[in-house]
């Protein structure tokens, strides 16, 4: 599988189209990226670019795009409604096929010493690549804006950059980091006094004691008052959820939802999930969408003739993560079905929660199957490197050794992620609808048997690593995941007697 990351970095221009050309024209002159989309907002005086790639590709296209717009983009003449620190304000790298976090971390911080060093663009990181705690916030690096953070960076170690001179050019500073998708999200009301917006704001961010996963400002834009929102985690905290307190928050004020729009791109699951709300479809589920049922069906298909086909990956680690997700799929099934029922209004919220770990477990484990299948790939390579001097030995040795904890750490993680979903299971199977218990059974199985699945590539991968301590220590924890495995199991057998009925 290909890795793709996607960018979506926010330059603070919107009003001279010929300047957003010339910084989309620097994207575009890198051959492997795919511009996705391009957004602009003459009131906020920002343009935010969409475009995805393999990994140094992206880095490339952000660099350039960076480069393009300091050389255009004076922040001393700058005026808009959005708040901003430099020229290209912010780069975020996002995963999204086969590729982890912590690469997206390290591609961050290696694009942040390049700008500062090569363009002299002061450079903070935040969010999983933050290098402190107070800066995984980006509102807290964005404090002052550009001429708070001119005045203070030479005389204030807190806001001293993490790459780059301790001073603020033209171009200003630039935020870059690593984070999982974010959809932007804009409602505008029926009224055009801004002070409302900046109470229903107030209302539904998280930092004022709203909505978690929201952050909010209310502005006035096109003549008309919005609230202006960033959506950080749409899984926790649904789109349908925050514009019902938006609509419910304007009627104090007696205006309403005049009409919402978004700036980028938005991933299918939070539209879906939203359709889903208002049209009280209580029983629906994800793969009736044509569309999904095709893919996945596509999926299956491309995955299993792998499994089958005479070549090493992918082996039992990725089965194994395939085989917990399907069981993660079957409690989220369980969780679905006991929702929106009279008979177990009392678990509504306990349901809720099991459906929202359950799907992120089935996430993550889906990402593990392309996981296990390079951690191998990587051990492969590290075996390839050269061997003729002492020195290129040493080398070899230890990336040999270092690819070979990593295809210990994933099968272990996966281990841990299928006790979870037994764990999950017995506690629908439980309380949830009766009607299901079997598949919440299933699911609790399909876990179980990926538990084995990938103890065994633990202990396979464990045996070649040097350091024994480490080793052991790797063993220990596999065999507490094993014992735990087995009371779920017996606890869910008596489940299914004493509630289920069913004789075994």
């Amino acid at each position: 599988m290909t890795k793709i990351i996607e960018c979506i970095p926010n330059f603070s221009e919107a009003r001279r189209p010929e300047v957003v050309d010339q910084i989309v024209a620097a994207v575009e002159s890198v051959a492997e990226v795919s511009l996705l989309d391009r957004s602009s907002d003459n009131d906020h005086n920002r343009t935010v670019l969409t475009f995805a790639g393999p990994p140094q590709a992206v880095a490339e296209a952000a660099f350039r795009a960076i480069q393009t717009a300091g050389e255009l983009i004076n922040l001393d003449e700058h005026r808009g409604e959005h708040p901003r620190i430099g020229a290209t304000d912010v780069v975020p790298f996002v995963p999204i096929s086969d590729v982890t976090m912590d690469e997206c971390v390290a591609l961050a911080r290696e694009l942040g010493r390049r700008v500062g060093n090569e363009l002299h663009i002061p450079v903070y990181f935040y969010e999983y690549a933050a290098t402190r705690p107070e800066r995984t916030n980006l509102e807290n690096i964005r404090k002052g804006q550009y001429e708070g953070l001119k005045r203070e960076v030479g005389t204030d170690p807190d806001r001293k950059p993490d790459e780059g001179p301790n001073r603020i050019p033209t171009a200003g500073a630039t935020v870059i980091g690593a984070r999982d998708p974010l959809v932007a999200f804009n409602v505008y009301l029926t009224t055009n006094d801004v002070s409302i917006a900046q109470q229903i704001s107030k209302a539904v961010r998280h930092s004022s004691g709203g909505l978690r996963y929201v952050k909010a400002m209310g502005i006035l834009v096109d003549g008309r008052a919005q609230v202006s929102m960033n959506l950080t985690n749409f899984r926790k905290t649904p789109l349908a959820r925050v514009v019902e307190t938006i609509r419910r928050e304007a009627q104090r004020y007696g205006v309403a939802v005049h009409h919402s729009e978004l700036v980028g791109l938005i991933p299918q699951e939070a539209v879906v999930d939203a359709a889903v709300w208002y049209t009280q479809l209580d029983q629906f589920e994800k793969d009736q969408i044509l569309e999904t049922r095709l893919y996945a069906a596509q999926g299956k298909a491309d995955f299993l003739d792998a499994l089958a086909s005479g070549t090493p990956t992918p082996g039992g680690g990725s089965a194994a993560a395939y085989a917990a997700a399907m069981g993660a799929g079957l409690v989220a099934m369980v969780a679905r079905l006991s929702m929106g029922k009279k008979k177990y209004a009392e678990v509504e919220e306990v349901m809720q929660g099991i459906l929202t770990e359950a799907e992120s477990l089935r996430a993550r484990l889906t990402q593990a199957v392309d996981e296990d299948a390079a951690s191998f790939a990587a051990i492969m390579q590290a075996f390839k490197l050269p061997k003729e001097t002492d020195t290129q030995k040493a080398a070899r040795s230890q990336k040999i050794q270092e690819a070979t904890l990593v295809a210990t750490q994933i099968p272990l993680q996966t281990a841990k992620d299928a006790l979870r979903v037994m764990e999950l299971a017995l506690q629908a199977a439980r309380l949830g609808n009766t009607n299901a218990i079997t598949d919440g059974a299933s699911g609790a199985a399909l876990a179980r048997a990926a538990l084995t699945s990938a103890g065994y590539n633990v202990r396979i991968n464990r045996a070649s690593l040097k350091d024994a301590a480490q080793a052991d220590a790797l063993l220990v924890e596999l065999k507490h995941v094993e014992a735990k495995a087995v009371e779920m199991d017996a606890a869910l057998r008596q489940v299914l007697v004493e509630r289920g009925g069913l004789a075994l």
